[in-house]
């Protein structure tokens, strides 16, 4: 799901429909918060696009974002069951 690109994580995601993935940004902006690491992502219709870097680590990837993609991804799957 994840892939890394120009020193950032990317995903795309798809929803059966925007409040699926309405739902999925909420519960992750509060894991975000817990962890301090908010992600770059936007959101169109059902479909979420994720981006993650370190930005006080010079816009590298850290476990930070390691970190936070494995939440994402365990959110995630609670909407693709």
């Amino acid at each position: 799901m994840w892939h890394e690109h120009n020193n950032k994580l990317e995903a795309r995601l798809e929803f059966r429909d925007f409040g699926e993935a309405f739902a999925f940004m909420t519960e992750v902006a509060f894991q975000a918060e817990k962890l301090n690491h908010h992600p770059i992502w936007t959101n169109s219709w059902n479909v979420v696009e994720i981006t993650l870097t370190t930005h006080d680590e010079g816009d590298t990837i850290t476990e930070k974002d390691h970190r936070m993609a494995g939440e994402i991804d365990r959110i995630y799957k609670k909407f693709t069951k």
